[in-house]
């Protein structure tokens, strides 16, 4: 798992689940990742560990994707350190815009001193139900305030998207058919013909 490769210092080719679909490789998390912040606390450049993990499979993949939790602990300062870009998830459920604000303040001071080459992709509204005055509302709130940056695609609220994590697998290996697959799928589609 990745825990090894930041703790045990394991080589991260070793821990490479390799998926159905071609070309979508997973290093899968663990619940011992929990304890990793408070290990790394004593590692040198602790901050830049995921980045010499990704290093040496940069070159490997046209994509490497980390998915962390908004928290800013180490875990994510580590996965902003390693990032070329940054999706910004708003979930269309309530508008957070000092959580927001935080965040992009967390950003700045990553790409002051650890990341330079490190910018926002875009904003990603999630768990959108069209049938729900309040995510309406939150999403001409974030297309107003963000502008251009706001993502074309919308991540539907999907109970296959929901329930993916607790079976260990991406929505698009649990259920490919699902809205929250196609909807991942239609996202990768926009970043990739952005990047062009």
């Amino acid at each position: 798992s990745i825990y090894e490769c930041i703790i045990d210092h394991a080589d991260p080719r070793d821990a490479i689940y390799t998926t159905d679909i071609e070309g979508l490789d997973i290093i899968p998390s663990h619940i011992d990742l929990v304890g990793a912040e408070i290990e790394m606390l004593n590692l040198p450049n602790r901050e830049k560990v995921l980045t010499g993990i990704l290093s040496p499979m940069k070159n490997e993949y046209d994509y490497i994707l980390i998915d962390c939790s908004p928290s800013l602990g180490l875990i994510t300062v580590n996965a902003l350190t390693a990032a070329d870009a940054v999706i910004i998830p708003v979930q269309c459920e309530y508008f957070a815009l000092e959580g927001i604000s935080k965040l992009l303040n967390t950003i700045k001071i990553i790409k002051s001193k650890l990341n330079p080459s490190l910018e926002i992709e875009g904003f990603l509204l999630t768990m959108y139900d069209s049938r729900l005055r309040l995510a309406n509302q939150i999403y001409d709130e974030v297309k107003k305030h963000f502008q251009e940056l706001v993502f074309k695609t919308v991540i539907q609220r999907n109970v296959k998207l929901s329930e993916a994590p607790s079976h260990g697998l991406p929505v698009i290996l649990y259920d490919t058919d699902s809205t929250g697959s196609k909807n991942h799928l239609a996202l990768a589609k926009e970043i990739i013909e952005k990047d062009k």
